[in-house]
Order: structure tokens, then sequence, then C-alpha cells
């Protein structure tokens, strides 16, 4: 792991475990949001709609087996559904935006139940474009939420009717790739979903881009 992110991270779970130190913590994770936000933007302006939808560790175990536009939307379509649906109780971004058929989207899920080719078709179906607007939104949209919780929310528990709003939405594929998501997030408190999925989910995936980015120029393939 990136150790300058890895360090952000640590520094920021510490700060938002104790109260004096929470507004620290916030600034932290924002700091480090705003590092990997630049790192993905810096990715689409290098490389091509053929990179971002190309598979070279197609074989491997690990998020680095996936494309960089899978990737990026992964990351932000988990980000909104937790963010407005499971912590806010409104509508998601990619809802409210009409996102689904500006993007051209496949699907609405997490894209946890995609496997190998599968990811390869559903990434070139998107316009990148979109997606970075997208993206951008999920990402303010977010630090606004959580910008406004005060100390005493990061204990809360997601309730029950939020589970089922979730559910019923069915932005989680019932594959059983992706369908034990809907427990994991739920069993989590606030401050626990500030780890997983609005810091650390973001470095592991964003890391496994730059391996790809990273494999595309050693094979030629970059620009």
């Amino acid at each position: 792991m990136n150790k300058e992110w890895s360090e952000l991270q640590k520094t920021m779970q510490a700060q938002l475990k104790k109260e004096n130190t929470y507004q620290d913590g916030l600034g932290t994770l924002f700091t480090l949001r705003n590092q990997l936000m630049q790192t993905l933007t810096a990715l689409r302006e290098e490389l091509t709609a053929d990179d971002f939808c190309a598979i070279p560790f197609l074989n491997a175990n690990g998020f680095h087996c996936k494309t960089i536009a899978y990737s990026v939307w992964h990351i932000f379509r988990i980000e909104d559904i937790v963010a407005h649906t499971l912590i806010r109780a409104d509508e998601q971004v990619f809802f409210s935006g009409q996102y689904q058929a500006r993007m051209h989207a496949p699907v609405i899920t997490t894209g946890n139940e995609l496997v190998g080719q599968q990811i390869a078709d559903f990434s070139k179906q998107l316009d990148l474009a979109v997606l970075y607007a997208y993206i951008s939104e999920v990402k303010e949209s977010t630090e606004q939420i959580i910008g406004s919780l005060p100390y005493d929310a990061l204990k809360r528990n997601i309730p029950e009717e939020r589970k089922a709003q979730l559910q019923s939405l069915h932005v989680v594929s019932d594959d059983e790739q992706a369908v034990w998501l809907i427990d994991y997030w739920c069993g989590k408190n606030i401050r626990e979903l500030m780890n997983m999925p609005f810091s650390r989910h973001w470095i592991m995936h964003t890391e496994a881009c730059l391996r790809i980015r990273n494999r595309l120029y050693k094979q030629g393939e970059g620009k």
C-alpha cells in the first residue's frame, strides 16, 4: 500500500476515535480522498478509452484483475449507495442525476457479480466523460454528508429499515459475489464506514488501477 496514503488513513482512524480530534480526522480523510481523486483524474487524462477497458491481469487474483473503468465505477457506486441510502436515507446521485441512461450503464449495481469478459464488455459500454462527472458528484455529496455529522453520530448503527430500503432498490446483486455486501455494511457503524468504503476501499482499488496502468505501459499499450 502507498505509504503516504496508508499513514493518512491510520492518522484519520486515530483522530476520528476522539471527540477533540474529530474535526481533524475529517480533514485528514478529505486530504486522503483528494489525493486519491487526483490520481484517478490523472489516469483519465493520460490513458485511452481502450486502456480503461483492458484487463492485463485477467486470470489473477485480486482487485487488479478488473479494468480501470470498472474499478472507478465500483468505488463510487458503493460510496453512493452507502452514503445516500444507508447514512442519509435519501436518493442516490446515480438515480437523481439519471446517470444510468447518461452513462449507458448496463447495470445499476456495484458490479461485484461481474467476472472476466463480462467486466470488459461492461467497461466498453460506459461513457467515460459521464462516469467522471458521476464520481465527482458522488465525492462532493459524500463529503457534505459526513462533514455535517456530529461526533456522536459516528457510533450509530444502520437502522433496519434502511437495510430493507437498500434491498428493495436492487443495487446490490443477489449473486453470492455481491449479496454479502448488504450485511457487511449494515453491520458497521458510521465511523467504521468512513474506513470501508470511504477511504481504505478507495486506496485498494486506486492502487489496483495504478498496477493495471503500469502493466499496460510495460506492454506498450498505453499512450
